[in-house]
């Protein structure tokens, strides 16, 4: 996670800071919030309100009525103090550093005044874990950005529950980002963050976390959570795991891990509720602008300078979250594209755990709050504002493809040119961190590009990639030689020393003791080697028959034998090959420093059963010497030399009689095969042949159904074009009709709406799908969803007259939905603005009733 530095501050001075945005609507959420709020809390507020500045606020007042805490307006330069209300002044921006409040001009764009976003984002940075982040009653999104960045830094976030709310955009908008941790009416949320506080989560030390009781409690979380989601969250570090734990045991006020076990059993939302703590779904646009910048100026030219024109470029984004990463490395791309990068193409593929957060980065629809993160360039290149929010543009999107993916259990994407793993690695422990960063470069192509988060490290993976820029941390691939697949042993000795290697357990009996002693004195010099002979383990002083080859690192067995132990060593392997025999012995005279060295050598095959099957142990043994231990004889006859040198030449020429026999053996069983060989080429040939022809027919069939399939191809395409034209249009008339339209399907469920609607019927994107009962109007319209369910079942058309809060009429029309096959698919209402025809025929009544009226008189003399 990204952290900014803030300065040091006594240890009393941090207490908790409470960020309460509010807007329209706020007032009376603010008294109910501020009424509940204890005198001895603790806590210091800090209100950000939507205020016009050509008015003086009477904020001040107003709240110091509703509470017993002292009020008042903020200062350039205050210090905060705990048990104290501070209100942003109407005429400036607000922000916190060191404890300390500052004033600033709002900088902002107009329309894009987001002054909650930017008190609550500077306070995160300040107060971490001790930032608390409200949401009240308003319309748009401000404090969307916000709450993210105070959940980033594991800070709490409230949000009114929105049907208590007089507007509800800002509470829908807050939740839709699915960080919120309390959803409650406004006078119930200060209970919720005192009781939070009491309980509030500390870092753990580790020797808590090993805590039996813990551990237990731990073990049966991460069960419940495998059984409700299958997903496996063992592999999150636990200090990780206990503290998403502590932030939900505190907001429910429990004190032990075995009582939020119990919880859990008893609430099973509470498992998604931690399922979605754990994901740590908080992502912005262009996160660390300079890490971005040294992507864009420097890693990606070099990586499209790399490829040929006209070249794919593939890129794997990784817990994207709601995809505003990957949308920013696409935008990245395409300046890049036309700044002269080149004429190449990029697709990102884009996967995540949480297929909620997947289905929001696939809608490319975002709050207005990506203004401070993305330029206005970028906002009006990349971007479409309708409706009160963002929507990515069709070229951008057409770029990403998003799948849900646990990239640890399921297959990686490969042939890639770049990875973008942000922040997600320090979350893991450090062998899976190990494991991605090599699945990573398992998937790069070479001379790609790994970017990762300000927070993570590629630790023992360095030999993998090498550094473009540290500080960005952006790495290249590096290409390393491919490692045999060597069978890993835990040795009793070490190779090089002959002694129990540091930090293993001391034995602990007299046996072992003894069984040590005599590997280390009488144990003769072995090898363990591979099928292939690759050496994987030594015991003993190999070096005396063994030496490194010259060059390149080679640890063949048979590479580094020495003069005279090559032939002998090869044709025991091969004949414990050939024969599958469990051991072959054979004599070698070596060369070695101090001269020749007669030498027994034993081959054996181990089929033993584990990590030890299929491997061959080479023994070597000098057969001049004296067993190991031993002393020499002090003196031997010359007769005895002369018998032992005949009989060493004996048994040169008997074992140079079994190689001749062992050769013409293997050339006989040779020119059987090749003649066998023979054989089987010649059938084989003749099945090419017969399969060459039907390759040659189906080739022709596929090209004729690949013509085929091009013109359905173009067919479909250019329906898809006339659809798009169509629907273009539909919404232009919709839109120049400007009659307020809800389309509703067979249940009453919002199908979609015009904008004029959103100004009688509060309708905001995201109602799509929810009953039309369940939204308010400002029109005096009871019967509205009776209506629409007579007109569904009738076929007959409703027409009504309705009065709004605000004095308007309107004529509503309700008539049958029907598709393109005239079949009935919902309720199509209007909505015509008649407050002039009704404003009129009351003034006509008015002057048919009026007394003495002069035309009534003159009718009545005629």
């Amino acid at each position: 996670m990204e952290g900014n530095e803030t300065p040091s501050q006594p240890a009393a001075a941090h207490f908790p800071i409470v960020g309460v945005g509010a807007s329209a609507g706020g007032l009376e959420a603010l008294s109910a919030f501020f009424r509940a709020v204890p005198a001895a809390c603790g806590v210091a507020f800090v209100v950000i309100q939507h205020l016009d500045p050509s008015h003086p606020s009477q904020l001040v007042p107003i709240l110091q009525r509703a509470t017993e805490l002292p009020v008042c307006e903020a200062e350039e330069g205050a210090r905060v103090e705990p048990g104290r209300v501070y209100v942003i002044p109407p005429t400036h921006d607000l922000t916190i550093r060191g404890g300390v409040l500052h004033l600033t001009p709002p900088t902002s764009a107009p329309g894009l005044h987001l002054p909650i976003d930017l008190f609550l984002r500077s306070l995160a940075g300040d107060r971490q874990e001790q930032a608390v982040a409200v949401i009240l009653s308003g319309m748009g999104s401000d404090g969307t950005a916000g709450l993210r960045a105070i959940k980033e830094r594991g800070g709490l976030v409230l949000v009114q529950e929105p049907a208590s709310a007089g507007f509800q955009g800002m509470p829908r908008s807050a939740l839709s980002t699915g960080l919120v941790d309390v959803v409650a009416v406004a006078e119930v949320l200060p209970e919720k963050i005192v009781g939070y506080f009491e309980r509030a989560p500390r870092p753990a030390e580790p020797a808590e976390i090993l805590d039996p009781a813990i551990q237990s409690g731990m073990h049966a979380i991460v069960l419940l959570l495998h059984a409700h989601t299958g997903h496996d969250f063992s592999l999150y570090k636990d200090t990780t795991l206990y503290r998403r734990i502590q932030r939900r045991m505190g907001i429910h006020q429990l004190d032990r891990i075995g009582e939020y076990v119990r919880y859990l059993r008893e609430n099973p939302g509470e498992i998604e509720i931690l399922f979605r703590e754990l994901l740590i779904g908080v992502t912005r646009f262009f996160r660390d602008p300079d890490a971005w910048g040294c992507l864009q100026e420097i890693a990606l030219p070099a990586l499209l300078a790399a490829r040929p024109a006209g070249a794919t470029i593939r890129a794997w984004v990784p817990g994207c979250s709601t995809g505003e990463e990957a949308y920013s490395l696409a935008i990245v791309f395409l300046e890049l594209l036309s700044g002269g990068g080149g004429p190449h193409r990029l697709q990102i593929f884009a996967t995540d755990l949480d297929r909620d957060a997947i289905a929001r980065a696939r809608q490319a629809v975002y709050a207005t709050s990506v203004a401070d993160d993305v330029s206005a360039e970028r906002l009006g290149r990349f971007f479409i504002r309708e409706q009160g929010r963002f929507r990515v543009r069709k070229e951008l999107r057409d770029m990403l493809v998003f799948a849900p993916q646990n990239v640890v259990m399921d297959p990686p994407f490969t042939k890639l040119d770049l990875v973008s793993c942000r922040n997600l690695l320090i979350y893991l422990k450090p062998e899976i961190q190990r494991t991605l960063l090599s699945l990573f470069h398992y998937s790069l192509n070479p001379g790609g590009i790994l970017f990762l988060g300000s927070a993570d490290s590629i630790g023992s993976a360095a030999e993998l990639f090498a550094p473009i820029r540290g500080s960005a941390k952006l790495y290249r691939r590096i290409e390393v030689a491919a490692r045999p697949g060597f069978v890993t042993f835990a040795p009793l000795v070490s190779p090089t020393s002959g002694e129990v290697p540091r930090g293993m357990a001391s034995p602990a009996s007299l046996e072992a003791e003894a069984d040590r002693f005599l590997l280390r004195n009488f144990a003769p010099a072995a090898v363990l080697v591979t099928s292939a002979g690759d050496i994987v383990y030594c015991n003993g002083n190999t070096g005396r028959y063994l030496e490194p080859a010259a060059g390149k690192a080679n640890w063949n067995v048979l590479a580094m034998a020495r003069r005279g132990l090559l032939h002998p060593l090869g044709r025991a392997i091969a004949e414990v090959r050939r024969r599958r025999s469990a051991a072959v012995q054979a004599r070698a005279v070596v060369e070695t420093e101090a001269g020749e060295r007669a030498i027994e050598l034993t081959v054996r095959a181990l089929d033993e059963p584990g990590p030890l099957q299929g491997t061959l142990m080479i023994v070597f043994v000098d057969a001049s010497a004296p067993p190991p231990g031993v002393p020499p004889p002090t003196s031997a006859a010359g007769e005895a030399e002369a018998v032992d040198g005949l009989q060493r030449a004996h048994d040169e020429c008997d074992a140079l009689r079994r190689e001749i026999q062992l050769m013409r053996e293997e050339m006989q069983a040779s020119q059987e095969d090749m003649m066998s060989t023979n054989e089987e080429f010649q059938a084989a040939n003749e099945e090419l042949q017969s399969t060459n022809e039907e390759l040659t027919t189906s080739r022709e069939e596929m090209q004729s159904m690949n013509e085929e399939l091009q013109t359905l191809n173009a067919e479909l395409q250019a329906k898809v074009d006339e659809l798009s034209r169509a629907s273009d249009d539909m919404q232009n008339l919709l839109d120049s009709t400007e009659i307020a339209t809800v389309f509703l399907d067979e249940a009453l469920h919002i199908r979609s709406f015009t904008a004029k609607v959103t100004k009688l019927i509060r309708l905001i994107p995201s109602d799509v799908g929810r009953p039309l009962g369940d939204i308010t109007t400002i029109l005096d319209y009871e019967g509205l969803v009776d209506d629409a369910r007579q007109v569904l079942e009738t076929l007959a058309p409703v027409q009504r007259e309705v009065a709004a809060s605000d004095g308007r009429w309107f004529g509503a029309k309700l008539k049958p939905y029907r598709n393109i096959e005239s079949q009935l698919a919902g309720v199509v209402i209007t909505f015509s603005d008649i407050t002039a025809v009704k404003r009129l025929e009351a003034e006509l009544r008015r002057v048919a009733a009026r007394p003495g009226d002069p035309s009534t008189t003159a009718s009545t003399e005629g």
